[in-house]
């Protein structure tokens, strides 16, 4: 039997519903053809997520993870299902779709201030680049 949600987790589920970035998700994994399954806290986790884009092992939109790995993989790395779950928080507070672009544009600059789209990029900084696998660069 599943815990029961957290009243937090609760209103990112509903926030992240009405502001169209779950649904989104959830398109998202139609298309690549990703099983989606209820996770922890509210999310949804897609295993085995396929197409090239993004080259991340893992990534949120809305209340979906997709994962590259399958769901013993995922099991095994909570402090990944903590860094997405950090991310679904980021897109409620972002108003949903409004957090793509924005997104977007923090991984150029962290781009263009040390060649990675992740290390220098805030939104991957607040999630927790360790628990997100991120290895700092020299």
């Amino acid at each position: 039997m599943a815990s029961p949600l957290s009243r937090g987790a609760r209103v990112r589920r509903a926030w992240n519903t009405v502001n169209l970035s779950t649904p989104l998700g959830l398109l998202i994994a139609a298309a690549t053809r990703t099983r989606v399954v209820p996770g922890p806290e509210g999310l949804l986790f897609g295993f085995g997520y396929r197409f090239p884009l993004p080259r991340a092992g893992a990534f949120t939109v809305g209340n979906v993870v997709l994962f590259r790995a399958g769901p013993d993989d995922v099991a095994a790395r909570p402090r990944l299902v903590a860094h997405e779950s950090r991310h679904a928080t980021q897109w409620a507070l972002w108003l949903g779709l409004p957090f793509l672009p924005a997104y977007l544009a923090a991984a150029g600059w962290s781009v263009v201030r040390c060649g990675h789209p992740g290390l220098r990029n805030p939104f991957e900084v607040r999630a927790g680049l360790a628990d997100g696998g991120y290895r700092p660069r020299p």
